[in-house]
């Protein structure tokens, strides 16, 4: 059947429609209220489309369609498809990271505030997202400034002997020995927690409180302690609520264009505070509408793990705003408003997010050109047939041939583009070859890479001399794949500096030490490097982990995975005590006493 007889047959009913190009491949993936009257809209006589849209069609060679019941369903079934398969011609977000959040279990005589990067429907309570990192450990020092956190891993249950020096120095009031009881305990938390949700006037109020009884019970050092809680609060406050406490939860976003460039900004506050803030830099975008871009960059955000805040703030309203918004009330549970102000408080964090977003672009198109401007240089000095705007990196990591591995590292813009990273197990070399190991993972990804018309590189990089470069040119040549430039990149015996190794020439290319394009080679070279021996010491630990506890007669799979579990090495077992250790579940003290006494004798 072709595209007219298929096109024929589309129903009117909401749903996602997938175009396909020559070999199945996906190239680009919608939704649709009415599936017919949108997909025929691409193929009319003297349709009014963009390049980029002129282009998907010239390609299309298949199509076909998922019903829906509603509208809403589509949109959620197209995000979940856009994610899982990454068309070509879908703008996709370059970030698959889970943010931190801050998560306070309501459950437990102590609860205490973890680090977590998945928000779970377990009744606790998340704050967040803290982006960077580094905001949400700001956040941390800031929280034990404030109130006296316990910053310990042992189990709180208040039957410890004696308290540590965090006691001491009145840092924490000791919950562990029962010095704060359970009921003092959670009070402070409650207090956390209104601190953390922007609540000021009715934590200070609490504090207040707190401090006129204690100073009636002629409890003066507390008394004392409290009124510079206050004092502390206050001050901090002052300096790091950036609003009025109208907007106590809410994400910020805007973008700056440059030609095809983009960079969207989000910033995050949370109770009145700014937690942290995003970046996201996109090329390629050709003449999209701003309008589209915003729904498109709304709907694959927040389609991540994570919480929706009751509000969401932009610089352009994006399309099919109504819908948008039900789709993002419905992932939160509760009402979401979804605005583009055009006066007030909220358009000035709307004119903070912009500059902000100005300020990035300007930096990535910086850091582009400079890139750019490398790899012509690389190409000059090489003779390579192409610019090499996106590189592949390969490294082989093992000791004596064992748990070998390799890696994939990819280079595109100047930056690395972790979603494309690929680690591989060695399957058919035994013992220590390199050379071997290094075909065998380029044979089985760029045979794989062919056949799934995967993008190939403008050049690949091989960490090694003329051995390693001689077994990369025989992969290559054996899945058919000869049109790509292929080079070794290695210090020759004896010397210092790097020599770039070339097919069919027996000399070797000497590198200047300052030059970019020398930094750029190193770079790739390191990454691809760290990627590889990181894995190879995560399967060698694993190995060790399994062979020495299972020693252990009484340890079996489960027991194993509840050790590892809750201390997460070998070294924070062997550091644990008997009691902490019989926490585990399903390990008694017999038991405890067994795996301590064998990971000393293995120390």
């Amino acid at each position: 059947m072709d595209l007219h007889e298929k096109l024929a047959h589309f129903p009117s009913q909401p749903g996602v429609y997938l175009m396909k190009g020559r070999g199945g491949t996906l190239l680009y993936i919608g939704k649709a209220k009415a599936l017919s009257d949108r997909v025929r809209s691409y193929f009319q006589e003297g349709a009014q489309l963009t390049p980029r849209i002129q282009h998907l069609v010239s390609q299309v060679k298949d199509l076909e369609y998922l019903v829906t019941a509603t509208e809403l369903e589509a949109l959620i079934l197209e995000n979940n498809l856009i994610k899982k398969h990454r068309p070509k011609y879908n703008v996709v977000l370059r970030d698959d990271k889970n943010y931190p959040y801050l998560r306070l279990p309501l459950r437990g005589d102590y609860p205490r505030l973890e680090i977590v990067r998945r928000v779970k429907p377990d009744g606790a309570l998340y704050y967040g997202p803290y982006v960077p990192t580094y905001a949400m450990r700001d956040t941390l020092r800031l929280l034990r400034r404030l109130f006296p956190l316990p910053n310990c891993n042992i189990v709180i249950d208040g039957t410890a002997e004696r308290a540590c020096i965090e006691f001491e120095i009145k840092r924490c009031l000791a919950p562990c020995t029962g010095h704060q009881n359970r009921k003092d305990y959670r009070e402070m938390m409650g207090q956390v927690r209104l601190f953390l949700e922007g609540k000021d006037n009715e934590l200070l109020k609490v504090l207040k409180n707190r401090m006129e009884i204690e100073a009636a019970r002629l409890n003066f050092e507390e008394a004392a302690r409290l009124r510079d809680q206050v004092v502390h609060i206050e001050r901090t406050l002052e300096r790091q609520r950036i609003t009025t406490t109208d907007f106590a939860d809410l994400d910020v976003i805007a973008a700056a264009r440059g030609g095809e460039a983009l960079d969207f900004q989000v910033l995050f506050i949370r109770g009145g505070m700014m937690v942290g803030r995003k970046d996201f830099f996109m090329t390629g975008l050709g003449d999209l509408p701003e309008e589209d871009l915003y729904g498109t960059f709304i709907q694959q955000f927040y389609n991540k793990e994570g919480l929706v805040p009751p509000e969401v703030v932009t610089a352009v309203a994006p399309v099919e705003s109504d819908l948008l918004e039900r789709w993002l009330s419905e992932k939160r549970g509760a009402s979401v408003r979804l605005t583009a102000p055009q006066r007030g408080k909220a358009m000035q964090l709307v004119q903070l997010a912009l500059e902000n977003a100005r300020v990035s672009l300007e930096e990535h198109l910086r850091v582009r050109q400079a890139g750019t401007a490398a790899s012509q240089e690389l190409q000059r000095i090489l003779g390579l047939r192409r610019l090499p705007l996106r590189i592949e990196a390969f490294d082989i990591s093992n000791i004596m041939g064992d748990q070998a591995v390799g890696s994939r590292v990819v280079w595109e813009d100047n930056r690395p583009k972790k979603a494309a990273y690929r680690k591989f197990k060695i399957r058919t070399i035994q013992g220590a070859n390199d050379f071997g190991m290094m075909k065998e993972v380029l044979v089985r990804w760029y045979a794989r890479a062919r056949d799934r018309e995967e993008p190939l590189p403008d050049l690949i990089v091989i960490d090694g001399g003329k051995g390693q470069l001689s077994a990369a040119i025989e992969a290559m040549r054996i899945v058919g794949i000869t049109d790509r430039d292929v080079i070794g990149l290695a210090k020759e015996k004896g010397e210092k500096f790097e020599r770039v190794f070339l097919p069919g020439r027996s000399e070797s290319v000497p590198l200047d030490p300052a030059s970019p394009v020398t930094h750029l080679l190193q770079r790739i070279r390191d990454e691809a490097h760290r990627f590889a021996i990181t894995y190879h010491r995560k399967l060698r630990g694993r190995e060790l982990v399994l062979s020495v506890l299972d020693e252990v007669e009484g340890i079996g799979e489960t027991r194993r995975k509840a050790l590892l579990k809750k201390f997460g090495s070998l070294d924070a077992i062997r550091q644990a005590s008997v009691n902490e250790i019989v926490t585990a579940s399903g390990v008694s003290r017999k038991l405890a006493e067994a795996v301590l006494k064998k990971l000393n004798a293995n120390d």
